[in-house]
């Protein structure tokens, strides 16, 4: 069984996914479209991909679509994915799910309704740190965990200042100002990945910018927003508490780990900076660093990252770490450039696997949500001075749809 994906956003990354769902065998065809034809019509040459389309809302009218893979400016992808939903058509996200609780209620209303796929592209799920702390905690290995830390630390100066042009045009300080807090699945995802549980009140502070350069600057910024940088404590179900830091503005080389993550349990812990990993006990210190190295499997000099900045290319050049298991993997991709970690094939042959067998992915629509709201919660936690603030739920993923 086979199905036929639109890529919906052209840009710099929805080329990576465009090529792996274009090689996988459970996809018939991939066709492309932007706002801007010209990207569409690169990222069909670049791949080989079936064609273009001349809109979003022509994919929805086509019948040659079956599935949709949203690319576009993160604060729109929770109405164009109700839309597509509603068009009878299966669909994959990039993050986040959405900007809003209203919009998150809204999708996972939609698939109950159509019965749909819906997946959240979230790479910290298959981050090998999270990973790993998955097996150990599934293990009992770790014991109770009763605390965890999750860092998404990427500096502006790093690639994102060229991002934001490339995406945002003239008015791209406007957009570059997005709350750190909006974009919180890659720090919260590697949590939650593991621990198996859910945010549920939320306390965060944000630090007011002062670069002066018209980036987060509330006057500018569409969103309002003047925080370049925030931290945020959780309590989880349960009882415990996990810690979440969001930093646009930091001296710390994302280009070599942009995500990294902590886990302490009553018999064991596990911690993670930017070149080491450490698996702890109460009888001493084990270096995992090397089972969660991912190996490069493309230059950041290939021509095919011609058009991304330099400074972001080590998150499209990274294969797989030992602690993945690609034994599920189709072979097609058994030399094909992976990114983010090792996170991009999991991902792409996690959302054909779902459509195809009509079966739930990992980050399903209420996974998907249990990673994006408490951010939205935090961050107007944030404008309320810290204040402590509950976290709703959407209860757990039904066993089908």
């Amino acid at each position: 069984m086979t199905f036929s994906i639109a890529m919906v956003g052209a840009g710099q990354f929805a080329g990576q996914f465009a090529k792996l769902f274009a090689l996988h065998p459970g996809v018939s065809a991939v066709y492309a479209t932007d706002l801007l034809p010209e990207r569409a019509e690169r990222l069909n040459a670049e791949y080989h991909l079936d064609g273009t389309l001349p809109s979003f809302e022509a994919a929805l009218e086509d019948p040659r679509v079956d599935a949709v893979a949203i690319f576009t400016q993160r604060w729109t992808h929770g109405p164009l994915v109700v839309r597509a939903l509603e068009a009878g058509k299966h669909v994959y996200s990039a993050v986040p799910m959405a900007i809003s609780a209203d919009e998150i209620a809204a999708i996972i209303d939609a698939v109950r309704r159509t019965g749909l796929t819906y997946m959240m592209g979230e790479t910290s799920h298959y981050n090998p740190a999270t990973v790993y702390a998955r097996s150990q905690i599934a293990e009992g290995a770790f014991g109770r965990v009763f605390y965890a830390e999750g860092d998404y630390v990427h500096d502006m100066d790093l690639g994102f200042y060229d991002a934001y042009r490339y995406s945002g045009g003239e008015e791209w300080k406007s957009t570059a100002s997005y709350p750190p807090l909006l974009y919180p699945t890659h720090s919260i995802g590697g949590i939650l990945g593991a621990w198996g549980t859910h945010a549920v009140s939320v306390s965060a502070i944000g630090v007011v910018d002062d670069r002066g350069d018209g980036v987060f600057d509330r006057e500018v910024s569409m969103f309002g927003n003047d925080f370049s940088n925030a931290t945020a404590l959780f309590e989880v179900a349960g009882g415990g508490s996990f810690r979440t830091n969001e930093f646009r503005r930091v001296g710390y080389p994302s280009h070599i780990r942009e995500s990294r993550f902590r886990f302490f349990g009553t018999e064991g812990s596990f911690e993670q900076l930017a070149t080491v990993s450490h698996r702890t006990d109460k009888d001493g210190v084990t270096d995992i660093t090397d089972l969660l190295q991912p190996k490069p499997t493309l230059s950041p000099d290939d021509p095919s990252l011609a058009h991304v900045s330099p400074a972001l290319r080590d998150a499209f050049t990274s294969g797989s770490a030992p602690i993945h298991d690609r034994a599920r993997l189709p072979r097609e991709f058994d030399h094909v450039t992976n990114g983010h970690e090792g996170s991009h094939h999991f991902l792409a042959d996690d959302f054909v696997r779902a459509v195809n067998e009509r079966s739930l992915p990992p980050v399903n629509a209420w996974q998907a949500a249990r990673y994006t709201l408490p951010g939205i919660v935090a961050h107007e936690s944030a404008q309320q001075n810290g204040a402590r603030l509950p976290i709703p739920d959407f209860g757990e993923a039904p066993t089908s749809l």
